[in-house]
């Protein structure tokens, strides 16, 4: 059954609404990429307005393979990165590809709801593996591999969407093996791996190329600006000739080669990771001051663990409590956020939600924190 859930987008600006997973206005670096942008059309040439390299622009992999080595603490060759327009993107791609209406996919329960959405888009028949402390239970992932045969197996590895957690290095491990054993390929969308608050996850999984199935999907909307719509993917060469033989790719080019240009500017002039670096700090504080807030109004009301890197808090309440319900009473308290059920292939966990902290300043994350303990106080029978 096709799925009719959205993504909520900024309306009424009194309203704060925590289902937003975008990142404020004053995060957006319009300066930054108009520098970029006037750097790189100095010196463009003719050529660079042409078609791209199906894997595209060399010197952009380049400039990127450098920034993710540096970042994953491993090195990561310009030759394992093929050039996307986004994970969005690259997600559908990616099961334009490698499957075909009827195969299965296994995801995690929760994980992030508009991938459910793609996967039904391509007739895929999902299968849910919960979750626990170390991200996805391989016990549990290898149960469900003795009776079914799955094509993908789609994981968020660091600071999850939605529930902020990171899969240990020896699960990460674990997993490309199972894909090799087991011959399914892993979309490991990776577009947290580098917004850490603290200390870095374990390595990405797409330094595990060479072990398993892996194709590490990544985007600059998390780290740069999201209407860019630039992402790669990293992966071994057996998988980047597929990638490559593509239909799409041999007519038109690389995706997104303009942006791609562009943004390698930001790149190699230091502007990106200095950019980096400013968001963790931001959303460092945002995150302590979401987790006082919520001590503050939802002690013993709801349990939750403080992200260490991401976009979220993933909150847990009693059985009684119908979220999806209380959000269609949380416009009357101008706030929002996104009911547990949305993140479950399954349409359950009704009694968790998720908040994003990303869209929001510190004053108002501490007045939208305290809307929401009205909703739930005065909340319908």
């Amino acid at each position: 059954m096709a799925r009719k859930i959205t993504f909520d987008v900024a309306g009424d600006p009194d309203t704060i609404n925590f289902g937003i997973g975008q990142p404020s206005e004053d995060l957006l670096p319009v300066g930054l990429m108009r520098s970029a942008a006037e750097g790189f059309l100095a010196e463009a040439s003719p050529q660079e307005l042409n078609y791209g390299e199906r894997q595209g622009d060399a010197a952009f992999r380049r400039a990127l393979a450098g920034l993710l080595s540096d970042e994953y603490a491993a090195k990561v060759e310009a030759d394992s990165l093929f050039v996307t327009a986004g994970n969005s993107q690259a997600l559908d791609f990616v099961c334009a590809l490698f499957t075909r209406p009827g195969d299965t996919v296994i995801v995690e329960e929760p994980s992030y709801f508009l991938a459910f959405h793609i996967f039904e888009d391509h007739g895929l028949n999902i299968v849910p593996v919960p979750l626990d402390g170390d991200g996805m239970d391989m016990d549990l992932l290898e149960t469900v591999l003795k009776r079914t045969n799955p094509t993908l197996l789609y994981t968020i590895p660091s600071y999850q969407n939605p529930r902020g957690q990171s899969m240990s290095a020896e699960r990460r491990r674990r997993l490309a093996d199972l894909s090799r054993e087991h011959d399914f390929i892993i979309a490991a969308d990776e577009v947290y791996q580098m917004l850490w608050y603290r200390e870095p996850p374990p390595p990405a999984l797409g330094t595990l190329a060479e072990r398993g199935n892996i194709l590490s999907l990544g985007s600059f909307s998390k780290i740069l600006a999201p209407g860019l719509r630039l992402g790669w993917i990293q992966t071994s060469q057996p998988l980047m000739e597929r990638l490559l033989d593509s239909g799409v790719i041999n007519s038109g080019g690389s995706f997104n080669h303009f942006t791609s240009l562009v943004v390698r500017e930001a790149i190699e002039h230091g502007l990106q990771r200095a950019f980096l670096e400013q968001l963790r700090e931001i959303y460092t504080r945002r995150v302590e001051v979401m987790d006082e807030a919520l001590q503050m109004h939802f002690h013993g009301r709801a349990r939750w663990q403080k992200p260490r890197g991401g976009y979220f808090f993933w909150l847990e309440f009693d059985d009684g409590i119908d979220t999806a319900a209380l959000r269609a009473a949380a416009d009357q308290y101008q706030t929002g956020f996104q009911p547990g059920q949305n993140s479950s292939s399954r349409g359950a966990l009704k009694n968790c939600l998720r908040l994003s902290f990303a869209h929001y300043g510190e004053d108002d994350i501490r007045e939208g924190i305290r809307r929401l303990e009205r909703l739930f106080e005065e909340r319908p029978a």
